[in-house]
């Protein structure tokens, strides 16, 4: 079993606001300076690139310059179809003209994703949602996703379109809000080429079990890419990978596993007050943990366990191979 190739959103080498410290955490970070930090991490192989760049001037040729120096590739391009102007909705807008815009800052992502080499473009249509009941018809923000992800779909063939689902934030209530709802989404689409980004920490704060949720998008071949964090459930902390929910985060990759699965174990953390590069190389470890741990778990005994249902046995049988494996890649064997 060949050890994954690791990413990172590049983002997770940014600096962050909230709406306390609306100065910042830190000084603003440019794209070409977060590609840097990233290629500090050491182990990182590709980063998802958000879009318009920081600043917005950021010339492709130095951009894919400063990729080869870091020794990185482009797995994605993100559009941001969720900032300031898109604060009503991207895609579910009710101004026609800033529904177009949203297809048309989506479009042009795709064309640098072409142009990068990446694996697909990453849609998180955050604004698209509701915050208040009779805000709006349910039905009908239901159809401008769909005919929007069509539209983009059918207009780059040739490249893939993830779609990555939250339950809220920033809206009270998003449009695709869950597997199954964005399942149904894809499928009403039509298209081969669009399926869904499991951000494992949305799962787990909309009250799924990411592990099912991936079984899910995997039964169905639109499991496309992961973003790997973790949380408390009640919000999308992003924190480091396995720092609350380990046994659940190494679930997901045995799921992952057993499927054959083989894309990019994506980090999605925001070290708001930690070191942006001590955090990756700690979410890669434990993600490294994971990939021994499955090497050495014994499947045979687990399928029997859980064909009975056996739930105490099935944890002996996990613990044993995850505990070993998490101590010999902490202390570096």
């Amino acid at each position: 079993m060949r050890e994954p190739r690791y990413g990172a959103g590049i983002w997770h080498f940014a600096s962050y606001v909230d709406r306390y410290a609306t100065e910042g955490y830190a000084d603003p970070v440019s794209t070409l300076e977060a590609i840097e930090l990233a290629g500090q991490v050491g182990s990182l192989s590709v980063v998802d690139l958000n879009w318009p760049f920081a600043p917005t001037d950021v010339d492709t040729g130095d951009l894919k310059a400063a990729l080869a120096k870091a020794g990185l590739g482009a797995v994605a391009v993100t559009p941001e179809i969720y900032n300031r102007e898109f604060v009503k909705g991207g895609f579910t807008n009710p101004d026609a003209a800033t529904r177009r815009s949203a297809i048309d800052l989506v479009s042009r992502a795709a064309e640098l994703a072409t142009d990068l080499g990446c694996d697909y473009v990453k849609l998180w249509p955050g604004q698209d949602g509701v915050d208040y009941p009779f805000q709006a018809d349910h039905g009908q923000l239901w159809r401008y996703s769909v005919e929007a992800v069509r539209e983009l779909a059918t207009n780059f063939p040739d490249m893939r379109f993830c779609i990555e689902y939250k339950p809220r934030e920033p809206r009270n209530r998003m449009v695709f809000s869950s597997c199954a709802r964005t399942l149904l989404a894809i499928e009403e689409t039509g298209c081969d080429n669009v399926g869904i980004l499991l951000d494992f920490g949305h799962s787990l704060y909309g009250g799924e079990s990411p592990a099912e949720a991936a079984g899910l998008a995997l039964s169905r071949d639109r499991l496309f890419a992961i973003d790997v964090n973790d949380n408390f459930r009640g919000w999308d902390d992003d924190m480091v990978v396995g720092s609350v929910h380990l046994l659940e985060t190494f679930e997901f990759f045995h799921t992952l596993h057993a499927a054959g699965w083989e894309g990019v174990w994506q980090l999605d953390q925001f070290p708001f007050r930690e070191d942006s590069v001590q955090a990756a190389r700690d979410g890669i470890e434990t993600m490294r943990g994971f990939h021994r741990a499955l090497q050495t778990l014994d499947h045979e005994a687990l399928r029997a366990a859980q064909d009975a249902q056996d739930a105490l046995l099935a944890q002996r049988i996990v613990k044993r191979s995850l505990y070993a494996a998490m101590a010999d890649v902490a202390a570096g064997s």
